[in-house]
């Protein structure tokens, strides 16, 4: 049990790494697609895109006069970076990092994959099982209440949505291991 564990945890993280990093280096190429087109469409129509982004502020309450101050300045310091932000809400600090994201990814799953091991230090095999399941339930209820007091809202809602999702793929994984005649005692 012990081995196929460590493989299955190894496994899960390099595929969520793996997974994270594709669909993150995606974000990437289309943050970057859209700087192009930015870039562009600044140097083709470099009034077209002042006035676009007069309106972007009149549409958020600006009076005429302090949009087009804002405008002005944006585009003076640098004119794509404004649209990209404004237009597109793209910004430096929310920029796709696919390699951040696979690392933060894959440690984030080895560290919950290792939750259940817990349960291995029961002595007879009957309550071994039970002690997975308890431990890893726990270690769900944790997670989620981790999450939801990072985001700083409600806790019971996210911890829920963790326990009840973490429960349902642990008792389809058991599903399916019980319909391959898996055993792990």
């Amino acid at each position: 049990m012990l081995t196929a564990g460590i493989a299955g945890v190894a496994a899960g993280s390099l595929a969520m790494a793996t997974g994270e990093y594709v669909s993150v280096s995606l974000q990437s190429d289309i943050e970057a697609a859209d700087r192009a087109q930015e870039s562009a469409e600044h140097l083709a129509y470099p009034e077209a895109e002042g006035d676009e982004l007069v309106q972007i502020y009149r549409g958020r309450g600006l009076g005429q006069d302090l949009a087009e101050q804002v405008a002005d300045a944006l585009h003076s310091k640098d004119p794509v970076a404004a649209h990209l932000r404004e237009e597109l809400g793209h910004s430096e600090h929310s920029q796709a990092r696919p390699v951040q994201a696979a690392m933060a990814s894959a440690s984030s799953f080895l560290l919950g994959g290792l939750v259940p091991f817990l349960g291995l230090l029961a002595s007879s095999s009957s309550s071994r099982l039970a002690l997975i399941v308890l431990v890893t339930l726990l270690g769900l209820t944790g997670a989620g209440l981790l999450g939801a007091r990072a985001a700083g809202g409600v806790l019971l809602r996210p911890t829920l949505r963790v326990l009840l999702g973490g429960s349902f793929a642990m008792f389809v994984t058991a599903g399916v291991g019980s319909l391959t005649h898996a055993s792990g005692a």
